[in-house]
């Protein structure tokens, strides 16, 4: 009998466990010892994949995945239809994947709501970066505060291209008085990265901002996120 196959119990052969199952497992010991600190993007991603592909060497995919897409995050937040391009992922890892993205923007979305006041919201960057900041296209979001700065609720106001969102100033604030608001914070991302707000982010702000004051609505701040960081409006004093 060869050094590489074991006996079952009927005395024939049977192949020896395939090498990358001894990975699998000093991969999971790693992760259970030190947590995400102690290992690399791609091996995170090589732990989500471990579950769909159970038969079958994921780091190369992993890898490759991390290549394609730039890091972790943006990996997760790729689009079905451009995770659906790379080579040897099939629809239950793709599945997987954004269930692990859904579950992100939960989490930091529910720290968020159980802050008390805007003043408190030390998590509320965190999320708008992880709900926002590495899609490949343009998105508008809306927070809806309440007048003690209490979360109502927050809203996808308008998706677009890699370089523009429709907004509609008099629709934010028609649903914002549907929601008994009375403060905003617009946020958006700007997929190039750079968060630095644009003419057009100005212009669109400061008409937002000329529609709700007369309803009583303030506008707190309109936060811009990348990928390389982000800004503030109120900050740059735009507002």
């Amino acid at each position: 009998m060869s050094s590489d196959a074991r006996e079952d119990g009927f005395g024939e052969p049977r192949p020896a466990e395939p090498l990358h199952a001894g990975h699998r497992d000093r991969l999971r010991e790693r992760f259970n010892a030190v947590g995400d600190a102690g290992v690399a993007d791609y091996e995170l991603l090589e732990l989500i994949l471990f579950r769909a592909i159970p038969r079958r060497d994921v780091k190369p995919l992993a890898k490759a995945m991390i290549a394609r897409f730039g890091s972790f995050a943006e990996t997760l937040a790729a689009r079905p239809e451009r995770l659906r391009e790379i080579a040897g992922l099939g629809e239950s890892a793709i599945t997987d994947l954004k269930v692990v993205e859904a579950a992100a923007r939960r989490l930091t979305r529910g720290a968020v709501k159980a802050r008390q006041t805007l003043g408190s919201w030390t998590e509320v960057l965190d999320y708008c970066r992880t709900a926002m900041a590495f899609n490949d296209r343009e998105e508008f979001r809306v927070l809806f505060l309440d007048k003690r700065n209490v979360l109502i609720d927050d809203e996808v106001q308008g998706r677009g291209t890699v370089d523009h969102t429709p907004v509609y100033p008099r629709e934010v604030v028609r649903r914002a008085l549907e929601l008994g608001s009375t403060a905003l914070v617009l946020v958006h991302n700007h997929p190039c990265g750079d968060p630095t707000p644009s003419t057009a982010d100005i212009r669109m702000t400061h008409e937002i901002i000329a529609i709700a004051k007369p309803m009583g609505i303030a506008v707190h701040d309109h936060l811009i996120v990348g990928k390389h960081g982000h800004s503030s409006m109120k900050a740059l004093k735009f507002i």
